[in-house]
C-alpha cells in the first residue's frame, strides 16, 4: 500500500470515529444527591457511554469503562463505573498526578466557538481531581486554584487511599457535579441547553499501576498514548 493510501486510510478512520461518537445528555428534572450510586432512580433510563478504545500496547486485564452524563441549569452532573482489576489510588492533594493511579477522566470543550480549547477533570478511584484549563495543550493552561476545586461536589465507592493494589475483581464509581458558573472563571461557557453541543471525550487510565492502560470513549489516532487531542472530540448534545 503507497503512503498516500495509508494517509487515505488514517483521514477515513479519523472522520468516521468523529462521525460516529455522539452521545445525547439528558436534562435533570430535580435535584440529585451526589453519593457514588449508578443504580439510583436518576441514573435510571439514561444513555450509557463506554470506554473501550485502547491506546497503546494492550494490557493483560481490559477494564469495563461506562459513563452517564446529565445537565440541569447551573451544573453538570456525570457518573464512571469501571469494573476493575489491578486498581490503586494514592494520590491525595488536588492536581496531584492523579492519572498514574486508577483513573476516570472527562475532557470538554465547553466554548462551541473554540473547540481545542478545554478542560481536563481527571478523578483517581479515591475520590481525588486534577483539573486544568487548556489553551494550547502543549504552552499555555491554567491549573485550576484549590478554592475552586473544592467547588466541585465528589463522591466515590472506593476509600480515598487503595494501597496495596486490588489486584482482585472490583466494581467502583466516581460521580461528581460541576458548577457552571465555577467554570465560568476560566473560560466562555457556551451555556448547556437543547439543542446545544460540547465536544468531548471520556477516558479510564492506570499510567501507574500493575496494569498500564489507556482507553477512550471516541477514538484517537496517535502511535502513543496521549488523551490531549482536542481534534479527536466527539460530539454531546443537551437534550
Amino acid at each position: 500500500m503507497s503512503k498516500f493510501s495509508v494517509l487515505m486510510c488514517l483521514v477515513c478512520v479519523c472522520f468516521h470515529a468523529r462521525a460516529q461518537s455522539s452521545y445525547s445528555v439528558n436534562v435533570l428534572q430535580h435535584e440529585m444527591p451526589i453519593d457514588g450510586l449508578w443504580d439510583k432512580p436518576e441514573w435510571n433510563n439514561v444513555p450509557t457511554l463506554s470506554i473501550k478504545n485502547r491506546m497503546g500496547d494492550e494490557p493483560r486485564f481490559q477494564p469495563l469503562t461506562e459513563a452517564k452524563v446529565k445537565y440541569d441549569a447551573a451544573n453538570l452532573y456525570v457518573i464512571f463505573r469501571v469494573r476493575d482489576k489491578f486498581v490503586k489510588s494514592v494520590v491525595t492533594q488536588y492536581n496531584g498526578n492523579v492519572s498514574g493511579d486508577s483513573c476516570v477522566e472527562f475532557f470538554f470543550s465547553p466554548d462551541v466557538n473554540e473547540p481545542l480549547q478545554y478542560f481536563n477533570l481527571e478523578v483517581n478511584a479515591g475520590g481525588t481531581p486534577l483539573i486544568f484549563f487548556i489553551e494550547n495543550p502543549w504552552s499555555k493552561y491554567i491549573r485550576l486554584p484549590d478554592e475552586a476545586i473544592a467547588q466541585i461536589e465528589i463522591a466515590h465507592s472506593l476509600p480515598a487511599v487503595v494501597d496495596p493494589e486490588i489486584k482482585e475483581d472490583v466494581t467502583w464509581t466516581v460521580e461528581y457535579r460541576i458548577p457552571l458558573e465555577m467554570l465560568r472563571k476560566f473560560s466562555r461557557i457556551t451555556t448547556p441547553a437543547k439543542g446545544v453541543t460540547w465536544r468531548a471525550n471520556f477516558y479510564k487510565t492506570g499510567s501507574e499501576t500493575s496494569n498500564p492502560h489507556y482507553y477512550t470513549w471516541a477514538p484517537v489516532v496517535n502511535p502513543v498514548p496521549n488523551f490531549h487531542l482536542p481534534e479527536y472530540f466527539g460530539k454531546i448534545t443537551f437534550n
